[in-house]
């Protein structure tokens, strides 16, 4: 194996700002702490934390990277001291803490997870910050079941793709919401027992409708304020509406707080990145143990729009933020 270089190339953002401020530059090669490998990574996927990160609106947290991306996949050339269940040449994805963009990054050993069977690199990179999330907020704070009714916002993102297959996995009624007649016809092949254009029509009725008017149990939602009120008239007896990001806004004015107690609804939401390397580790537990097959099953599995060099991450964030795209953007350094 070739020795490990003492710099790489990576993409710094600067003091934030618009896309171009992402530009590459050479760094150090990290250096993994007791409970880490180092990865030399082979594709990095393109998430909307990076924009609002780029942007200045999302810092890292204390002791994290300051090189933006929270997905990668590649070889293992390196291990901390506490390391046990990797070696040195095995191929992994991992949700990082930061630093993705680059040509090496480190991770957590429990936030990474081998290649699901038949999958390369770039495919194996689009997973874990989807895929976490979705688990985590879906299943675990939205509680969805076999049997129950799920809407999930953005049904064509990154996010929404991954919802909407798991849930149809796992015995959802799956609608979905997206911005176009095209991107409808996406959310349906992609498993969406119904997709609703939000351009066209209210998605609170559509759901009253496609429901016979007894609301979903569970609404997954990126969009946040201008929603909410229409998510809550979305929701049935004791529905769940859960909160993933705030891509609309964060404060809720005016709306009617009466059927949260005549419904017994759960109101919840959660981050990621905050989380602790242990919490982080039960999530990629239970991925591997029941997700894990079905990716390769075929049952579900990432969708990748475009892929860009490393060094074009520019043109990534500019395609992230016109929202044409229908799955994920990935990045591949070299």
């Amino acid at each position: 194996m070739a020795a490990i270089p003492a710099e790489m190339t990576l993409i710094e953002h600067g003091a934030g700002g618009p896309p171009e401020v992402l530009r590459p530059a050479r760094g150090p090669v990290p250096v993994p702490k007791p409970d880490e490998v180092l990865i030399r990574t082979e594709a990095v996927g393109v998430n909307r934390p990076d924009v609002a990160q780029r942007s200045g609106s999302y810092p890292p947290p204390p002791g994290a990277s300051p090189v933006i991306g929270l997905e990668c996949a590649g070889e293992v050339v390196a291990l901390g001291a506490e390391v046990r269940r990797y070696r040195v040449g095995d191929r992994v994805a991992a949700l990082t803490n930061g630093g993705a963009y680059a040509e090496y990054c480190t991770a957590p050993e429990a936030q990474a997870l081998p290649f699901p069977a038949g999958y390369d690199a770039l495919r194996a990179a689009a997973l874990p910050e989807t895929y976490f999330t979705v688990w985590a907020n879906l299943f675990g704070h939205g509680r969805l079941a076999a049997g129950e009714t799920v809407l999930v916002h953005g049904g064509t993102s990154g996010i929404g793709v991954t919802a909407i297959q798991l849930a149809k996995a796992f015995g959802a009624t799956v609608y979905a919401t997206a911005g176009s007649a095209a991107k409808v016809e996406a959310c349906v092949g992609l498993g969406a027992d119904a997709a609703i254009d939000y351009r066209a029509q209210d998605f609170a009725e559509a759901v009253k409708a496609l429901t016979a008017g007894r609301g979903v149990h569970v609404v997954l939602d990126m969009v946040g304020a201008p929603y909410f009120a229409r998510n809550i008239r979305c929701l049935g007896m004791d529905g769940r509406l859960v909160l993933i990001a705030f891509l609309g806004g964060h404060v809720a004015e005016q709306a009617d707080l009466r059927p949260i107690m005549l419904k017994r609804l759960t109101v919840t939401g959660s981050t990621m990145r905050p989380r602790s390397t242990a919490q982080k580790g039960e999530i990629a537990a239970a991925l591997e143990a029941k997700v894990w097959p079905l990716l390769a099953a075929g049952r579900a599995g990432p969708v990748i729009h475009a892929t860009f060099p490393l060094a074009r991450a520019a043109e990534a964030h500019r395609l992230m933020e016109s929202s044409t795209h229908v799955g994920k953007i990935m990045l591949t350094p070299g």
